[in-house]
């Protein structure tokens, strides 16, 4: 079956792509009259390594194999079959031997980890970090949530990067029927997805019946409250407690009718794993047609402080049993969507909060370091290996053995990711990534080598925001928020003249525009019309469109 027959773009988003005000400056995606193709169903599976994986036994370094088993006498990786596990990454036209881990090479259809490698289907990133690495799991979970880089909090705030990626990159899907992220494996909600100014981009759903889950949530928290005291602080909290049941009913609906989607099926059989069957939900939702762009799944476990492996030459134990996991879980998910053409629009990555350090410590297992590799897969990454295998020497009692040196910053990555697959502009990957530290755009600095040519996306092709940059400031204010009858729109600049405007309501539908002239003074909106509920209204100048979501409450 072809995707575009059972996904379709949504409601909101055909509307917004219609209005004659916009054309020019508005919200669009690829411009389909420069033979761009259509990227609106491209998506994000990001695979969290929770604890800090060990990434010198993940991939090892076989051009210092001596000096890496004398690190780790108890817990290196002995090579038992060289030919077999390594791959050959070339410097300056001299070749240094990367070795997987064996675990990674369990899989049933692709051979894991290393068969997608020799597929050209999985590229790894050698020392993947950031700049001040806090060895602390919270800490360092969080600065890779909001973005930061661990020298300034200005470089990431309280909201996370993904947040502020979704709801810049797709502002015109504000509000949908269904979470532009969703979550699954760990019951604590991502920081990652908390946008800036949207509330209720992402839901987890983890424990919960897919098949039943509207069934389950609807109605749960009883009538709403029909008079909620307005310009009061209980009021606003009342709303968004009242706007957050209703948005978790309607996400709901949308995950139960996808999952039991006739032809939603998997198409593989799965190992019997708890990540196996996070991603096996995630390809049943995708393959019945749910629009979310991000996904993001969860194998914990990795802070393997002690019996990492059971012994000498031994390669058993907490760290083998993860990879091994890991690997067969990734492999089953990628020939299950490659089974149809849904592969063609999904990428999946690896990532973890920190790596090891370079030595072992005395409980066969290893303590929090700094740098890690991270895998990423999919048909259209091009495959292969970016950076070199990290310089053991690195590490000495004077730095307390830790590897420092970052290839890649995961910044880099991810607006990488953003832009030549997802085709954010420059704008959007700023506003989700801006080092403030050092005043350097990551839409500069991408990486060349993560996405296969066939799927790159052209720079005339990326979604763009108009004429509006990042940290850009409103055109207009539109007050009071909640409204009951009248919503009155005030210019903030001295420039705007006439606007026109669109009030959407949560299926996309444009229930009512006009346009409103300012030469004297502030203009309103009647809302007294429309059911209480939110809605997003937009205005447009010709030149700059903007967006705000209002609340209509009954009185």
């Amino acid at each position: 079956m072809k995707r575009r027959e059972f996904i379709k773009l949504s409601s909101t988003a055909s509307a917004l792509g219609l209005l004659p005000f916009e054309v020019g400056a508005a919200l669009k995606l690829a411009n389909t009259s420069l033979n761009c193709g259509d990227i609106s169903n491209r998506k994000l599976v990001l695979i969290e390594l929770k604890g800090g994986n060990d990434g010198l036994n993940t991939l090892i370094p076989y051009d210092q194999f001596g000096y890496y088993s004398q690190l780790r006498p108890d817990i290196y990786i002995p090579v038992t079959n060289y030919s077999n596990q390594a791959v050959d990454v070339t410097v300056s036209g001299s070749n240094q031997d990367l070795i997987f881990n064996p675990a990674l090479l369990e899989g049933s259809i692709n051979s894991g980890f290393k068969g997608l490698y020799q597929d050209g289907m999985l590229r790894v990133l050698q020392s993947v970090g950031y700049p001040s690495a806090n060895k602390s799991h919270f800490a360092s979970i969080d600065l890779w949530a909001t973005g930061n880089d661990g020298n300034s909090w200005d470089n990431g705030k309280d909201s996370g990067w993904m947040g502020r990626f979704m709801e810049e990159a797709y502002s015109n899907l504000f509000p949908s029927n269904f979470p532009l992220g969703i979550q699954l494996g760990s019951s604590n909600t991502w920081l990652g997805f908390h946008a800036e100014h949207e509330h209720g981009t992402a839901l987890n759903i983890e424990g919960q019946d897919s098949e039943n889950f509207y069934t389950i949530l609807d109605g749960l928290a009883g009538q709403a409250p029909q008079n909620i005291p307005q310009s009061t602080h209980y009021g606003s909290e009342l709303q968004y407690i009242v706007d957050t049941d209703a948005n978790a009913n309607t996400y709901a609906k949308a995950i139960e009718d996808s999952f039991t989607a006739p032809g939603a099926a998997n198409l593989v059989t799965y190992p019997d794993t708890d990540l196996a069957d996070q991603l096996k939900t995630v390809a049943r939702l995708i393959r019945g047609g749910i629009q979310t762009k991000v996904y993001m799944v969860t194998i914990g476990g990795f802070d393997t402080h002690n019996n990492q492996n059971e012994g000498t030459g031994d390669i058993n134990g907490k760290h083998t049993d993860l990879l091994t996991e890991l690997s067969s879980a990734v492999d089953a998910f990628v020939a299950d969507i490659n089974s149809d053409s849904i592969g063609d629009d999904i990428i999946g990555l690896t990532f973890s909060e920190f790596g090891r350090k370079a030595i072992q410590n005395g409980n066969n297992g290893t303590d929090h370091g700094e740098i890690a590799p991270m895998f990423v897969f999919g048909k259209p990454v091009e495959g292969g290996i970016s950076g070199v295998n990290v310089d053991l020497t690195e590490a000495s009692s004077n730095n307390n053995w830790q590897l420092k040196t970052v290839q890649h910053d995961y910044r880099q990555v991810f607006a990488t990711l953003m832009q030549d697959f997802l085709g954010a502009d420059d704008s959007v990957i700023d506003n989700a990534f801006f080092d403030n530290t050092n005043q350097q755009s990551f839409s500069d600095n991408k990486l060349s080598t993560i996405i296969n040519e066939d799927y790159l996306v052209a720079p005339s092709c990326y979604i763009t925001l108009g004429l509006d940059q990042v940290k850009k400031e409103s055109f207009f204010a539109a007050y009071p928020n909640p409204v009951y009858d009248n919503l009155f729109i005030n210019p903030i600049d001295d420039t705007t003249s006439i606007l026109g405007y669109r009030i959407i309501d949560t299926m996309g539908r444009v229930i009512k525009k006009g346009s409103l002239n300012f030469d004297q003074g502030y203009r309103s909106i009647d809302m007294m019309s429309l059911k209480p509920g939110a809605y997003i209204v937009q205005l447009s100048d010709g030149e700059r469109s903007e967006h705000k979501k209002i609340i209509k409450t009954a009185v």
